[in-house]
């Protein structure tokens, strides 16, 4: 088989058309094999992906960690296969047995791709429009990664330069989500961002035409993006020299982030399968694999067929990798030498740990002055400010409430912004008000590594992120979520803006840890050990989301048992605990009062705040009998928010003192007395509690 190029801009033999030939059969057999999945994207999108892996991006196989590699993004994860194969052609340790075994029970190719689970695999899609919005996240803290390390070199100089390749479909573009991301990378003029568009017409209920008329090319030049179009062959296949010279052309385009369009048939060239709405979703069936084996020159009786040819020469690129590698250690070496404070930087941040007396940093607040949890995060940030320069973030639009501004002076804005805090590597990230792509752009920036990240909005529009969040917690990314205004006591603003079911419904979430403190240490201590546990390590890290006061509340002594999760804010005195009151936030206060009258009444009674419930659950059986003693069986929980997470730890004769409907325009105090959160009511439900206990 002929090696000699067959264009003159792309060294494109017989052997890669072969090569991406081959990638359409596997599609076809994997999903035919399994008997369910996505062939069709994965067929049509062949040479793009081949292009892109074989000929285009700085990669290395044989170290998928590489710091100085290009990062890919398939947004379309439902095509998880047009990434797999790529994977198994270039070397990254995938053989044809890992695709023979698609979908299926214990495999290496899984459904969607999955962080952690697949070497290669840089973030977990499946859910539309994630891909584009943690692209632009990668995008993002490439560019602080810069800031940190080599903000002077000039561009394309630099190790840290690099680029992030995104492939998403007509869902992911139809998603709010990538809309909102898009958005915000035109505006900071992310050219390190390149998206290509599978611009394919299908998706599962027929032609977008019945959904979709918009000129999406004119989308994303409003949006501030380059924007080109790459034509079909006359046979309908896409165009390698053509996807070529474009994805070049963006590359070099490194004021503003490119958008692509690349016109595909799904499923090309499967005979009747090809421009169908079956082919997205479904097994192509043997007859028209067959006929489309015939149409490829592939034997039709054959399955997974892959010539020694044809894998020799896609595992070339273990050898391009090595060199690319080979190349930029040496330009990493030189920067090393000539920035050795920064190198030393550089290597304390990839490890994971923080500058040595970074807590010495950390305010302590005097006991009994009312703070907001709030106010008392963003003294946090400020104070963490100049000794943590790898933390930084930001707010949808929030930070005055959410206190989420670490530096006031400095925000992540590109060159020729107006503003006069305006800094390409700024520490400040106004999102905008796009909440879903911020936490999904966090994930992003939190995949890319050395950098921590934080972002804030108000607690009822986590509903906004939810989808994002979730994914944090399945990718197991140290991303904090900073959530102000966190119950009815914000007041005035009423029901749509107060959160009642939120604490127990993000609670739900497997692997996130929902952060509620009481007062101002609490607070501290909160950062304090999400910092402590902010490394980026997959099964070990997890997001974390911070719920915080808008109303001042009660400063008591730190207590380092804060970082267990629940600890004994104040014990029974008198005799032994009659009752353990278990509490909150806001309302570990109304706990503490209505202790005071139990107390005085004779009722020796315990107070237990627990800002986190998963910290808790974390810590050994011994610790939490001894926070919460098995002999007491008279208990009450109390949260404005609905009860939900509480029945595990009240038992059968305990008490929930809770929100179980909608809040309502109101002073904050009236609302609270109104819906019954007093010391009386909560001092009322120990003794009902403990009657309970006694039958």
């Amino acid at each position: 088989m002929s090696t000699k190029p067959t264009t003159t801009d792309l060294q494109w033999t017989e052997l890669d058309q072969r090569a991406v030939d081959t990638v359409r059969v596997l599609a076809a057999d994997a999903v035919q094999k399994v008997g369910n999945g996505h062939p069709g994207t994965a067929m049509s999108l062949a040479p793009a992906a081949y292009t892109l892996f074989q000929k285009v991006m700085r990669h290395d196989p044989a170290d998928a960690e590489w710091t100085g590699r290009d990062r890919f993004v398939l947004s379309a994860g439902h095509s998880s296969l047009t990434l797999y194969i790529q994977l198994y052609l270039a070397g990254y340790g995938l053989e044809l047995d890992d695709l023979k075994a698609f979908r299926t029970w214990g495999s290496r190719t899984p459904g969607h791709p999955e962080y952690g689970h697949t070497t290669g695999v840089e973030t977990t899609t499946g859910p539309l429009g994630q891909g584009v919005a943690n692209a632009v996240g990668m995008a993002m803290a490439a560019r602080y990664e810069r800031g940190l390390f080599d903000p002077q070199a000039a561009a394309g100089t630099s190790p840290f330069d690099h680029t992030i390749w995104v492939i998403a479909g007509d869902g992911c573009l139809q998603e709010g989500i990538s809309a909102e991301a898009s958005s915000l990378a035109g505006h900071q003029k992310l050219g390190n961002l390149v998206l290509l568009w599978d611009d394919n017409h299908i998706s599962i209920e027929g032609d977008t035409e019945t959904a979709v008329s918009e000129d999406t090319l004119k989308r994303y030049e409003s949006y501030g993006w380059h924007v080109q179009r790459v034509d079909q062959l006359p046979s309908g296949d896409l165009d390698p020299e053509g996807l070529h010279r474009a994805l070049l052309a963006a590359k070099a385009e490194t004021e503003r982030p490119s958008f692509i369009a690349a016109r595909s048939i799904i499923a090309w060239p499967a005979p009747n399968a090809q421009n169908t709405e079956a082919a997205h979703g479904s097994a192509l069936g043997d007859d028209e694999i067959a006929a489309t084996k015939r149409v490829l020159g592939f034997d039709p009786e054959k399955t997974f067929e892959v010539s020694d040819e044809v894998i020799a020469h896609t595992r070339e690129a273990l050898d391009r990798g090595r060199e690319a590698k080979a190349e930029w250690e040496k330009g990493f070496a030189a920067w090393r030498t000539a920035n050795p404070e920064r190198a030393a930087d550089f290597d304390r941040i990839a490890a994971g740990e923080l500058r040595a007396g970074w807590e010495d940093e950390l305010p302590v607040f005097e006991a009994g002055h009312g703070v907001a949890t709030r106010a008392a995060s963003g003294k946090v940030l400020q104070a963490l400010g100049g000794v943590i320069p790898e933390l930084w973030g930001g707010s949808a639009d929030l930070a005055g409430s959410n206190n989420t501004t670490i530096d006031k002076t400095s925000s992540f804005l590109p060159a020729g912004n107006p503003l006069p805090e305006a800094d390409p590597y700024g520490r400040t990230i106004h999102f905008g008000i796009r909440e879903h792509s911020m936490a999904a752009a966090m994930n992003g920036i939190a995949l890319h590594g050395n950098t921590r990240i934080y972002g804030g909005t108000f607690l009822v529009f986590s509903d906004y992120m939810r989808n994002a969040v979730r994914l944090s917690a399945l990718m197991h990314l140290p991303v904090t979520y900073v959530w102000t205004h966190d119950s009815i006591g914000l007041g005035e603003d009423g029901p749509t803006h107060q959160p009642v079911e939120h604490l127990a419904s993000l609670r739900a979430i497997p692997g996130l840890n929902v952060v509620r403190p009481a007062d101002a240490n609490e607070t501290t201590i909160a950062w304090r050990e999400i910092l402590k546990r902010g490394k980026k390590d997959f099964g070990k890290s997890a997001p974390h989301g911070l719920a915080l006061s808008r109303q001042g509340l009660p400063t008591y002594a730190a207590n380092e048992n804060a970082a267990k999760g629940g600890y004994v804010l104040l014990d029974a005195e008198g005799g032994e605990a009659q009752a353990v009151l278990i509490a909150t936030g806001s309302e570990v206060q109304l706990a503490v009062e209505a202790r005071d009258e139990l107390q005085a009444a004779g009722v020796p009674t315990r107070v237990v705040s627990m800002p986190c419930v998963e910290w808790f659950e974390e810590q050994d059986q011994a610790y939490k009998d001894s926070v919460l003693p098995p002999s007491v069986k008279a208990r009450v929980a109390v949260e404005a928010g609905i009860g939900l997470t509480w029945y595990r730890y009240v038992g059968d004769a305990g008490r929930i003192v809770s929100l179980e409907h909608f809040g309502a325009s109101a002073d904050a105090k009236v609302l609270f007395r109104e819906f019954g959160f007093t010391a009386a009511h909560v001092a009322e439900a120990a003794r009902e509690s403990i009657a309970a206990a006694a039958r």
